[in-house]
């Protein structure tokens, strides 16, 4: 694919992404606003949007057999890890911004739990194995990630077990 086309599709897919997410907790805000309608039609559009967004990434040449996907996962969370959550978490503290503070440590501690999964998955995947993994907890606060039963108390942000959704 040639440079220019390759810059572009790739800036698509992360427009596409970022709408698909967005739209999805603008429809969380609605729908806890008891504008339902507007919910669905949110939620409908964010559709829209991931379908773009997949066109794109499969355009580009990105979606590969899962081996490959999950290292494209290892690598993406090790980069959260190493390089871009620490950085960003600092020029948080150093602007004295609270709240970004808080939402880089979370997703920071978060992503650690992701890459150790994720490697575990590519392990079995490269067996030719599916990874076997029991229930999926999520704390909905900080994004903290487990398996088995929701903890009484998040670790990282202290939410209680209600807090968690199951996977």
């Amino acid at each position: 694919m040639r440079e220019m086309t390759e810059k572009f599709l790739n800036e698509a897919f992360a427009g596409e992404s970022m709408a698909h997410m967005k739209y999805q907790l603008f429809a969380d805000r609605a729908e806890a606003d008891g504008l339902g309608e507007l919910a669905r039609m949110f939620r409908a559009i964010a559709y829209a949007e991931r379908v773009h967004a997949g066109n794109h990434l499969q355009a580009l040449g990105k979606l590969k057999a899962a081996p490959d996907n999950i290292q494209t996962c290892i690598d993406g969370e090790t980069y959260e890890i190493e390089e871009m959550y620490p950085v960003f978490n600092a020029a948080a503290k150093l602007q004295d911004e609270a709240e970004a503070v808080r939402s880089t440590h979370y997703a920071l501690e978060a992503e650690k739990i992701h890459a150790e999964w994720y490697k575990k998955a590519k392990e079995a995947a490269d067996k030719g194995e599916d990874v076997k993994v029991g229930t999926i907890q999520i704390c909905s606060v900080c994004g903290h990630t487990r398996e088995g039963d929701a903890p009484d108390k998040c670790p990282i942000c202290g939410a209680s077990r209600d807090k968690f959704v199951a996977f």
